[in-house]
This record gives C-alpha cells, sequence and structure tokens, in this order.
C-alpha cells in the first residue's frame, strides 16, 4: 500500500509489531541452522531477517485471492488454508504495493494466470520511483527484472509481481535512492542470485532505503534488488523462527513457500 494514507492505523500497527517481534525473539529458542532458511543479519547498525530459498528446490509462488475469490488479508488464512490441502506454508512475506482493496498497484501473475496488468504509468510515491521493477518465478528459475526490460522481453512466467523502487540495479544503488535520505521504515525486498537462489530480506527495525539498499549490495552481494513494500505493510512470516507478524489493515499479495506436510 502506498506509504501515504491509513497513517494512524499504520502507526499503531507498526508498534505492536515492533513489540511482538521483540517478544518472540526474546522467548523463542535458538533455531537449528541447517534446517533454517532464515538468519538474522547485522549490517550497518540495524538488524534484518534474510531467508533463502533455492527456486529449483523450493515451492515459491505468489497469492492473492482464495477459491472464493476473497483476498487472503492475513498469513494465518493462507496457512490454515493450505493446512486444509495437506500443505505446509514454511514461509511468507507482503509480496508489494496494494491499493486500499487490497489489488495490486502493478502486475500480478499467478499460476500463469494475469490478474492485474503491468503498471507503467508516472505518479507519486515509491512504486513510481523509476526505474521500478518484477520479481518473478518460472519453473526452477526466478528473477528481478526491470519492469520495462521484462515487458519488452515477453517473457511468459509463472509468477510474478511488480513493485518499486529498484533498490540495487547493476550493481548499483538505484539514483534517486540517496545516503542523506532520512524517511525510516520497517521494509522488505528481494533478490536473486544465480538465477535461482531467493534472498527475501526484511528490516526489524525503521531503516533508510538507502540502509536497505546497501544490506543487499554489500552484505548480499545481489546485483539487482527490489523494493516489495515498507512501513505497516512490512511483514514476515517465519515459523522456524517462531515468527508471526500480524497486519491492521488486511494485506494484498503474499509471496510464500509451501512444503507437502507429509513428505
Amino acid at each position: 500500500m502506498y506509504e501515504a494514507g491509513l497513517k494512524k492505523k499504520r502507526a499503531i500497527s507498526s508498534f505492536l509489531r515492533t513489540l511482538a517481534t521483540a517478544a518472540l525473539a526474546f522467548f523463542a529458542p535458538p533455531a537449528i541452522a541447517s534446517e533454517n532458511p532464515c538468519a538474522e543479519v547485522q549490517e550497518g547498525g540495524a538488524a534484518y531477517t534474510v531467508c533463502d530459498f533455492d527456486a529449483r528446490k523450493s515451492d515459491i509462488r505468489l497469492f492473492l485471492r482464495d477459491e472464493k475469490g476473497e483476498t487472503y488479508g492475513d498469513f494465518s488464512r493462507l496457512a490454515n488454508e493450505l493446512a486444509s490441502k495437506g500443505k505446509t506454508l514454511v514461509f511468507a512475506m507482503n509480496a508489494g504495493m496494494y491499493a486500499e482493496d487490497r489489488t495490486p498497484v502493478g502486475l500480478f501473475i499467478e499460476n500463469g494466470r494475469l490478474l492485474n496488468p503491468a503498471n507503467t504509468h508516472a505518479g507519486p510515491g515509491n512504486f513510481h520511483m523509476k526505474p521500478n521493477g518484477v520479481f518473478w518465478i518460472e519453473g526452477g528459475r526466478a528473477g528481478v527484472t526491470e519492469t520495462a526490460r521484462i515487458l519488452k522481453s515477453h517473457q511468459r512466467v509463472d509468477f510474478a509481481t511488480q513493485s518499486g523502487p529498484m533498490l540495487v540495479i547493476g550493481g548499483r544503488v538505484h539514483p534517486r535512492i540517496h545516503e542523506d535520505g532520512m524517511s525510516e521504515k520497517f521494509r522488505n525486498g528481494v533478490c536473486v542470485q544465480d538465477g535461482h537462489i531467493v534472498r527475501f530480506a526484511i528490516s526489524n527495525r525503521p531503516v533508510t532505503f538507502f540502509e536497505f539498499a546497501r544490506l543487499f549490495r554489500d552484505r548480499l552481494h545481489c546485483r539487482d534488488a527490489l523494493f516489495l513494500d515498507g512501513g505497516s505493510a512490512s511483514g514476515l512470516y517465519a515459523p522456524s523462527l517462531s515468527r508471526h507478524d500480524r497486519f491492521m489493515p488486511a494485506m494484498g499479495p503474499i509471496v510464500g513457500v509451501v512444503e507437502k506436510t507429509n513428505r
């Protein structure tokens, strides 16, 4: 959702989420590294959670609406529906900006179906800070690509979500993201390495755009990275960390990793 609007509710949600995250971090038992795709990372004095998945081995999907056509809106509803089908949601994160009715602001493809067209219009806010980009998945491959480039390629994908701005482009921080920026918010984003290693990151405290971009460039060594969302819309579902962020108001697109319950 755009950073403007619903400020009071988002501020309350952000405060409550900060308290919940701190409590979970304090009481949660230590995770076993070999079984945990997520890790706590410190960079430039800020704390982040980074979760890595191999698209060749993990079932990474995008979700928007359930079988009744209703927007999931939160991680619990998605996890419960998958559980009813014998599947487990092992990771989830907000997957891009959305309007007041929770529909995606830009391109959204789910299971090969176009649910929302690409948005190339000019406008205010982070989404329109060109170039923006698309996170996509196609079989065992994945990527983060500038919007204009992926549209020009006519690439067919299984899943795609458009957001903005790009954080890192070709190994460089987006030219409109400046080191002296003052706006600090919770932020989440994604990058892909070697065409299949998908790296999701979320800040555990408010950070600037530059701090967040620097995480992807300097610590995660990503050549291209995409901002997904910020403020109270930034959330993580990571059972391996005993973490389940909740939202007020409800969210739009979700990216998740699914496993069969009985393997």
